[in-house]
């Protein structure tokens, strides 16, 4: 599965909102310092987004909520790209 780097472009940051996804890459962005806010989820492509599920977001929500970053999930210091 590819990765898609989390841009959102204002408030609220919906995680579950494909459009807020950089086109994919095929490995894991650099998510530098603190696990703070979401940098970045790997996920099935859908033309270039990713095909945000339910366990896809319980996963972030729960990767978030901790500060631990997961499987398909990776987390940075800063809520900006």
């Amino acid at each position: 599965m590819p990765w898609y780097l989390f841009c959102p472009t204002g408030f609220p940051a919906d995680t579950s909102n494909p459009t807020f996804y950089q086109l994919p890459q095929s490995v894991p962005p650099n998510c530098p310092g603190q696990k703070n806010y979401l940098c970045a989820i790997q996920a099935n492509d859908n033309s270039g987004a990713p095909i945000i599920t339910a366990p896809i977001i319980l996963e972030i929500a729960n990767a978030v909520n901790n500060r631990t970053e997961s499987t398909n999930v990776k987390l940075r210091q800063f809520y900006n790209c």
